[in-house]
């Protein structure tokens, strides 16, 4: 009888084990599904609490780059108010919207850094060696460009994005892009749809908009670019973004305005057709 008693008592401690678990697992089960979730809604918090535009620092860089675009520069003395971003000589209302895009002076589809570029030397006669190796701001480093494409780009603030693939060029730059978005390569055997071709994928606490296809997310993502990065203490443009993402893809270092790069930016501002352009955002 004490034998009998032993194992029964055995057995529903046993019971109570299995039970326990079993409870555990299903919490643990149900606070898995819930994570996502809660995380997401805060960081959205996070986001709300940042997003006053008068506390975001890159309107600095606006206000920077708006002086920069009027200043008198370069062997020929001249502003880049003569610049043509596409829309006419000087006229910057609304040009973020439609880059990149193919120029007939050139016949080269560029995006807004080229073509800054390209102003700089042929109509400012300005050597941009210094601009390229300020391309990215920093700790003492104040960079033109990054301060020139936030004064306009902020211009399309509010209006929706227009690229154009009607050009045989640009239709090209536009199958280059799309394939490089695809193209795995490197130690890692990464590519840009890696992280960037599903949905609700995620690293850590930051979620991984699906880029792979036209839409929502691809509109949300290009149309808060640039972004006042708070982790960072700089205002970052799209260059910067996929020159970090090929960084992170143990990739080697895409040439800073590159055609690889305006094709890429080509091809996912096309995704993001029709979205609204809100810049300088700011993001963690």
């Amino acid at each position: 009888m004490r034998h009998l008693a032993e194992v029964t008592l055995h057995v529903w401690r046993t019971l109570g084990l299995v039970a326990m678990l079993t409870v555990c697992a299903v919490a643990s089960n149900v606070a898995a599904q819930q994570a996502p979730d809660i995380t997401e809604k805060e960081i959205e918090r996070y986001r709300a609490m940042i997003s006053d535009p008068f506390a975001n620092p890159a309107y600095l860089n606006v206000d920077r780059g708006e002086t920069l675009w009027a200043q008198a520069r370069g062997t020929k003395n001249v502003s880049l108010q003569g610049c043509d971003l596409g829309e006419g000589a000087g006229r910057i209302d609304g040009v973020y919207a439609k880059l990149p895009r193919y120029f007939a002076d050139t016949d080269r589809v560029m995006d807004i850094e080229q073509r800054l570029l390209w102003c700089m030397e042929m109509l400012q006669g300005v050597d941009t060696k210094d601009v390229i190796k300020r391309r990215f701001s920093g700790p003492g480093i104040v960079s033109d460009m990054e301060d020139l494409v936030a004064f306009i780009a902020n211009k399309s603030n509010g209006m929706k994005f227009a690229v154009s693939v009607s050009h045989p060029k640009e239709q090209e730059m536009f199958a280059v892009g799309e394939a490089m978005f695809y193209r795995r390569s490197s130690i890692m055997d990464f590519s840009c749809a890696t992280c960037h071709a599903d949905d609700g994928k995620r690293i850590r606490l930051q979620g991984l908009p699906n880029l792979s296809k036209p839409g929502k997310n691809a509109q949300e993502t290009m149309g808060t670019w640039p972004t006042y990065r708070v982790s960072q203490s700089q205002m970052r443009t799209m260059q910067h973004r996929l020159w970090d993402c090929y960084r992170q893809m143990r990739m080697p270092a895409p040439d800073y305005a590159s055609d690889g790069i305006t094709a890429l930016t080509l091809y996912l501002t096309r995704q993001a057709e029709g979205g609204d352009i809100l810049v300088p955002s700011i993001k963690r």
